[in-house]
């Protein structure tokens, strides 16, 4: 429990309800007279060492149930289009959990792994309609005296048979320690990010176009190298990020606010600054946006209008190694967790330190923050 909050008097509780005083989630309970600002009416999901998905509800900050994991600790979860799953990869790279939202229960776990041969999971991407997963692995097969290490390789591993039932070949025939992929939402169109994107169609996996990424936006400057993107407030087809571009001629980074269209095969960039690394997270209404800095002894907020493209202000404030941020789902605050078993939250305005939530268990995966799940009525 947070420090500082005390139960209400009954006499109290029984006034609001003679009044007829309706309590929202819009604000948390008053300490010492004043309002607490609170993010919103959600629910947070976050991964932890414990071997579950702690789930936090936003209005009051506490932690209201886990999902234990039957593959025990993990390493990252991928939502899936629906907003209704998450997969799972666990901290061994070995094994996927498929977790249902709604319900809190884990539907179905998986191992590429065998005798003595180890499958590692290096990346996984959900096809939107998820019908299949497609993975990055590596194979290492143990003999007698030695490990044979295999290829890398793009497996599409099939959900309804539950095995691989191809592998992908390399674009061009160049293999990669590791890709960037993205499935357009219909899932027809398979995205394969390089110095140009390679568009595959999801059948045969058989290259139908190249949007060639490689060629200056204008004339006189380089391509746009993407950074931080968010697309967990986008449309599907669409993220928004921090890009760089190159000068060629004064040979400087220059850093925008860009917004790509995967379907329209257009960038939207609009240059604001010299490249730092910063952090970006947008807010719900897609309207403003934030940025994390991470230096060495200088920590940052950076708040950004996403709809007119422009920096608005740069924040110094009391930082910890190994931060990432989340917006809340109204808006009002900013969520800086990862590495230790607390979450920091902060004014989006003021960006003062409002409190901190602790949690029993260090966090190992991206924190997500959901709607409330639908309850379907029981049957007569």
């Amino acid at each position: 429990m947070m420090a500082g909050r005390f139960p209400l008097p009954a006499f109290v509780i029984t006034v609001a309800l003679v009044l007829g005083v309706v309590t929202t989630h819009a604000q948390r309970p008053a300490r010492f007279g004043a309002p607490i600002a609170a993010g919103g009416d959600h629910l947070l999901y976050i991964g932890t060492y414990d071997g579950s998905i702690h789930i936090i509800d936003e209005a009051t900050e506490t932690k209201v149930a886990a999902i234990p994991l039957k593959t025990g600790i993990p390493r990252s979860l991928t939502l899936s289009q629906s907003r209704t799953k998450f997969y799972v990869l666990d901290s061994t790279l070995e094994k996927i959990e498929v977790v249902d939202i709604p319900t809190r229960t884990t539907l179905s776990t998986f191992t590429l792994s065998e005798g003595n041969k180890q499958v590692r999971i290096r990346g996984l991407q959900v096809d939107p309609l998820e019908r299949f997963l497609i993975l990055l692995t590596r194979s290492a097969t143990k003999q007698i005296d030695r490990w044979e290490i295999g290829d890398i390789a793009l497996q599409l591993y099939d959900l309804a048979q539950k095995k691989i039932t191809r592998t992908i070949p390399w674009p061009s025939g160049e293999e990669r320690e590791g890709v960037n992929i993205r499935f357009s939402p219909d899932g027809k169109l398979l995205y394969f990010f390089g110095d140009d994107v390679l568009i595959l169609e999801t059948q045969n996996f058989t290259e139908v176009d190249t949007w060639a990424l490689s060629r200056p936006i204008e004339s006189g400057l380089g391509r746009i190298s993407f950074g931080q993107v968010d697309d967990f407030n986008e449309d599907p087809g669409f993220f928004t990020g921090l890009f760089t571009i190159q000068d060629p001629v004064q040979n400087r980074r220059i850093m925008g606010i860009g917004r790509v269209n995967l379907v329209g095969k257009s960038i939207d960039f609009t240059p604001i600054g010299p490249a730092e690394g910063v952090g970006f997270a947008m807010a719900p209404d897609r309207k403003r946006g934030w940025g994390l800095m991470q230096q060495i002894g200088r920590y940052e907020f950076w708040a950004f209008d996403v709809t007119q493209r422009k920096l608005l202000s740069r924040t110094e404030f009391q930082g910890r190694p190994r931060m990432a941020l989340r917006v809340s789902s109204n808006g009002r605050l900013l969520y800086v967790f990862q590495a230790g078993a607390t979450i920091d939250v902060y004014d989006s305005t003021s960006y003062k330190l409002l409190r901190t939530i602790e949690m029993n268990a260090d966090q190992t995966t991206n924190l997500f923050i959901l709607p409330r799940p639908v309850q379907t009525p029981a049957r007569p």
